[in-house]
Parts: C-alpha cells; structure tokens; sequence
C-alpha cells in the first residue's frame, strides 16, 4: 500500500512542475511580445522618420535592448525544453525520482532571466518621457545627462573602467562560488584620489609598467587599498642576480643589484647598515645592520647604544614559546622591519610571515632576499586570512600611541578573528604617552584574553614623559552557544 501513495506524490509533484513550467514560459512569452511590439511599433518608426528629416542622430537605437530580450527569451525557451525533456525521460523510467533541489533550482534560474527582462524594459514613467522626447525630436546629444551610479563611469581613464565593470560568466549560469559574474572593486578613497588613480592605471596594455611603486603606495596608506589589478609587466632590476643560498641569505647583506633604487635616499645596502645618515623609517633606523643590531634581538637581553634607550625587548622569544610548548606552529609579525623576528622563528621551527611596507627603505625585497615570507600590507586592510587559523601574532613598534582608538579596535577585532583560540597574541614595546596608557590597556583588555606577561616601564630617553607596555595574552575557546 505504501508504494502507490508514493507513486501519486510524485506523479502529483511532477505535474505541478510541469504546470509551473508552463505558466513561466508563458509570461516570458507574454513579456517578449510586449517588448519587442514596443520597440517596433509604428510610432517608433514615425519618430526615427522625424529624426532623418532634421538631419539628426539616434545614437542609442531600441534594437539593441530587443536583441537582449530576445536573446534572453531564447535562452528561457531552450532551458525549458530540455527541462522538459529530462521530466519525460523519468517518466519513462519509473524507477528514478526527480529529486525537489533539481526543481527548485531549476525555477529559480527562470525567475532569474524573467526578471533580468523585466528590469530591462522602461518604466511607466520612463515611456511617458520617451514620448515627450521622441516628440519633440530632441537630438540625444542636447539631452541633460542624468548622474551615472556607476564607479566606472567616474574615472576617464580606459583601464580602470575595464576593471571595475562586472565581469559576467561566458555560460550565463553561476559559477562554482555561486555568483553570475566577477565583481571587482577598488577602495572607497579611490574616489577622492581619482588624479592619482588614474596616474597609476595610465600604461599600455603588455608593455612595461612604470617605476611608480611608490605613487602606489601612496594610494594604500591613504585609504584606496584594494588597488586594482594592472595589465602591465612590473619592472626588474636590470642586472638581477640569483639570491644567496638559504643558509647564508639569513644574516648576510643582499647583493646591490636585486633592488630597484631610484625610489631611495641609500642606493645600497652599505648605506642602509651604516650610523651615518637617517634612512628610511626612523624607528627602524638601525634595521638593516645584520650584525650588530639585529643579530641579538629577542635572544639575548642587551642594550645596544649608549643611550640606556629600552633598546630590546621585554621578552625573549623562547620564553613566549615555552608557555605553548609546541603548540605555535605559525604566526603573523605585524611590524617594520626586515624580518629579524621571523628569521629567529625560523631557527625555531616556527614559520612566520611578516607584514610591513617599504617606509623609505626596500623593506620587502630585504626580507624576500633573506629567505623569509613578506606581506605588502598596510594597517587600513582586512588581514587576509581565514577566522582561526594563526597561532601568534606579534606586533613592536609599530601600532603605538599616535593610532587612533576607534581604529586600534578595528585592528585587535581583526587579530582577534584570524587568531586560533588558544593562540597568542604578543604585544611588544608598545610605547604611548603616560596620560594615554590606561584608555590604550582598554582596548587591550576588552579582548578579555588571558595574562601570561604583562610589564609597563618607563621610556628612559623622554624624560619618563612616554612608557613602554608588553604583554603574552592567550585567546579564549569562546566555546559556541
């Protein structure tokens, strides 16, 4: 008795999809008809007559929308064909089912093209203007422009209105992220730099880009970040030579030769290791000095200039590792510098990418020569990592007491995200003004992370105007509800 019953149901839903079917294909029939009779009728033919006879142009022509409609109906009228065909076969075969995800899939992709032809044919009130101004044989180009939405339309630059237009599928279904076409973007601030934008998007498609890294860069920091991908062959150095082998890349200078230098002050690395100028970021004025600067750091406890200036850090790194025995694996250094950080993870199995920006010195291609992973990233961008996935991130010198408050937050609710629970997150010589320490430790503590370090000392070369904070704070299970 069971199986008729299910027999009947099916029979049943098959022929409700059928009627469905048939109902949609009608509409889309329906509404073809009535587009295309629009686009045809005899009074476009009477204004197109009146157009020729005042010697004008109709630069936008109706055919065009009614070989789209018509394309579309088309595709609607094949899809519905083979869907009907396939409802036939299984008819055939009473043994198959025809599962309901198929069915519904299948109408939503009807209603889809239906209302794609729908949003293409002119309102009411849009017909009503189109009369008037067919009446009066307006010439399109004395028309008023209305205000275009659409971001491509903002910029003159060909390339950029290229990249930022939708991108559909050449199949006309969704793809496998279940989307009909490419959607790029570029940064909201893009808008307000639109003269540097359009600086940066100005080459020849295929050839060589221009050396302007450094006007891109300057768009990053200022907010239009993403920037849009280029059609242009990044430039070289001209004599580049192979890098050192891995077991001499990590403490030994790069050849000159690698890094294109005529964005520098320092036109070798020489110059970048030596005391005798100010090169590049000022707090990483002594970074590129592989042996006597950077060699002890996070190692050994010492100070390294005459100064007594808080000169290393306030924890070591096996000692941060040691809370974890085993259990840090990789982790994200969001700092300036050339990856000495990274360089001593490695030594301890620990891979680490280093995220930093070249701030008047070629930061990134030093730590790419060393052998080590850098991240061209600035402070504005989401990390690009999935949630819970790092097991430390550390940061020195670099997010400290001139960032805003509302911004740090966005920040450690970022860190926050892409950090395991479990994971650590090391806060290194975060130096602000004593009257700002106690709102900046809030915004730390509002993680409500665990304390495994925590010291506040005092900035010894400001007159103990400024102090230095550091801390190891373990991220909750935060166990779902």
């Amino acid at each position: 008795m069971p199986k008729p019953n299910i027999v009947m149901k099916l029979g049943t839903c098959r022929s409700g999809v059928r009627r469905s079917i048939f109902l949609l294909g009608t509409l889309v029939l329906l509404i073809s008809i009535a587009t295309l009779s629009k686009f045809y009728s005899i009074r476009s033919l009477i204004v197109t007559d009146n157009f020729c006879n005042n010697h004008q142009v109709n630069i936008e022509s109706p055919s065009r929308l009614g070989s789209e409609v018509k394309k579309t109906v088309d595709t609607v009228i094949d899809k519905i064909q083979k869907e009907m065909d396939s409802l036939r076969n299984l008819s055939m075969d009473s043994s198959s089912t025809l599962p309901l995800s198929r069915q519904s899939v299948f109408l939503a992709d009807i209603l889809g093209l239906i209302e794609s032809v729908q949003e293409s044919m002119p309102s009411s009130d849009d017909t009503t203007n189109q009369r008037t101004s067919e009446t009066r044989a307006v010439h399109p180009l004395l028309k008023p422009k209305k205000q275009s939405d659409e971001p491509a339309d903002y910029f003159l630059i060909e390339e950029i209105r290229k990249y930022v237009r939708i991108k559909p599928n050449r199949l006309g279904k969704q793809n496998f992220m279940g989307a009909n076409g490419t959607f790029t973007s570029i940064g909201h601030a893009c808008f307000a730099m639109k003269k540097e934008l359009e600086q940066y998007m100005d080459y020849d498609v295929g050839e060589i880009c221009n050396d302007d890294w450094k006007l891109a860069q300057k768009l990053m920091v200022h907010g239009c970040d993403p920037l849009p991908r280029r059609r242009c062959f990044s430039r070289s150095p001209q004599l580049y030579m192979k890098p050192f082998p891995i077991n001499e890349s990590m403490w030994k200078l790069p050849d000159n030769r690698n890094v294109r230098w005529s964005q520098y002050r320092c036109k070798n690395f020489t110059c970048l290791a030596s005391n005798t100028s100010r090169k590049g970021f000022f707090k990483c004025a002594d970074c590129f000095d592989l042996s006597g600067h950077e060699m002890p750091r996070w190692i050994k406890q010492v100070n390294l200039d005459h100064n007594n200036t808080n000169s290393t850090a306030d924890f070591l790194i096996p000692e941060v590792l040691d809370i974890k025995p085993g259990e840090i694996r990789i982790g994200l250094d969001f700092s300036v510098g050339i990856g000495t950080f990274a360089a001593r993870m490695r030594d301890l199995n620990v891979t680490v990418v280093s995220v930093t920006i070249n701030l008047g010195a070629p930061f990134n291609e030093m730590i790419a020569l060393r052998g080590l992973l850098p991240l061209y990233l600035t402070v504005n961008q989401r990390l690009p990592f999935f949630d819970n996935t790092l097991d430390l991130i550390h940061t020195t010198r670099f997010l400290d007491g001139w960032i805003d408050f509302v911004l740090l937050d966005f920040v450690l609710f970022d860190w926050d995200r892409v950090l395991r629970p479990g994971g650590l997150l090391w806060i290194d010589s975060f130096f602000c003004l004593k009257e700002d320490l106690n709102d900046y430790l809030d915004a730390f503590k509002m993680l409500r992370y665990r304390k495994h370090k925590w010291v506040v000392v005092p900035k010894r070369d400001k007159d103990h105007r400024e102090v230095f904070f550091s801390a190891v704070l373990e991220k909750p299970p935060r166990p779902f509800r």
